[in-house]
């Protein structure tokens, strides 16, 4: 089987920094181990008690390579306030399940093959380049690689011991990190500061000639896709992704409004027999889970695929960021938590 959904034992579970763990889950029984790097996984967590009540689940990147097959590993920092990251740190344990489900996505360079690359990563946003960077290091790759790191303290680097030592392994890489202000008892030698055009010139002169992997927090890929703009890098060679639970709602205010989306549609759900208004500017996914008909989702920002369904008939307005593939696009699938309707609807639900 090429994707799953099982619940798989935790195997280990390994501090990375203060607040970032890695846990290390055993590969589900039958799986043929085949994802590409850069993809994640839907994970399931049973809330309860204090954690609040569940099941809920969220998306987390693969940290680990597909040349490791035996195992599958998810590097989770935890969010202040996040009831699902503080629940895998303070109660997943060894021994222990997990529901998982993926893999997922298309944020890859085995999508965007290219014989250089820069990963521009902030925070967690470091663990789909990481898994891309273990697996060309473990396939002895001759691209070109580029990773220049963002963080808050030294601290706060993620995989900061391996990323000095991938270099070693043959790998073509270069890392620059740069780090906003000192940690208690660690100063920082590196570029102090924020991500700049003059710091990206000087660390990737030949940042046009790249294929540009981009992930982080929204606001660090809001400015960091500013100053690639600025830098004259190529639009269609810059590829985001970004887990920060959201709306749909920045997708639709950065493009001009599709024509046949100021009238509310109606929207027919073939296996439930239950027919929805969808109202102008309200999202598919919305629509349907205000009147009551649960559908599973995560990201909300047409990341993750989750929410991915079948549309039988109808038009609809989709902003994905890569959570749909274009043969699924050409086979009627449609992602409802960014889509809006364009015409009244169908879907096989």
């Amino acid at each position: 089987m090429s994707g799953f959904d099982a619940d798989l034992r935790v195997r280990r579970v390994v501090p990375v920094t203060h607040d970032v763990t890695t846990f290390v889950l055993e590969a589900p029984a039958g799986w043929d181990g085949r994802f590409d790097a850069g993809q994640h996984l839907t994970v399931t967590v049973p809330l309860d008690g204090p954690w609040g009540r569940g099941p809920v689940e969220r998306c987390y990147t693969i940290s680990s390579p597909p040349t490791r097959p035996e195992t599958l590993a998810i590097t989770v920092k935890r969010q202040p306030g996040g009831v699902v990251s503080g629940w895998l740190h303070e109660v997943l344990r060894p021994g222990d399940t997990l529901r998982a489900r993926g893999p997922a996505g298309a944020f890859s360079y085995v999508e965007h093959p290219a014989s250089s690359y820069l990963f521009l990563v902030a925070g967690s946003g470091i663990t789909p380049a990481m898994s891309m960077l273990r697996a060309l290091a473990d396939r002895g790759s001759d691209a070109s690689v580029v990773l220049v790191n963002s963080a808050r303290t030294p601290s706060d680097l993620v995989f900061r011991r391996e990323l000095a030592a991938l270099s070693e392994t043959g790998l073509d890489l270069r890392v620059t990190s740069v780090c906003e202000a000192d940690s208690l008892g660690d100063r920082w030698d590196g570029p102090l500061g924020r991500l700049s055009a003059s710091l990206l010139a000087l660390a990737v002169p030949d940042l046009v000639e790249r294929e540009v992997f981009l992930c982080g927090p929204p606001g660090y890929m809001a400015a960091a896709t500013a100053l690639l703009d600025g830098l004259g890098a190529e639009p269609e060679r810059v590829h985001r992704e970004s887990f920060e639970v959201g709306s749909a709602e920045a997708l639709f205010a950065t493009a001009e409004p599709a024509d046949g989306t100021e009238a509310a549609v109606r929207v027919e759900l073939k296996r439930t027999g239950r027919t929805v208004v969808c109202a102008p500017g309200e999202t598919v996914l919305d629509a349907v889970t205000t009147a009551g008909v649960m559908l599973r989702s995560s990201c909300r920002q047409g990341i993750c695929g989750t929410c991915k369904l079948s549309m039988v008939e109808g038009e609809v307005d989709m902003r994905h960021q890569g959570g749909i593939r274009q043969r699924e696009i050409d086979g009627g699938r449609i992602l409802p938590c960014c889509s809006r309707p364009l015409t009244d609807l169908v879907l096989d639900v």
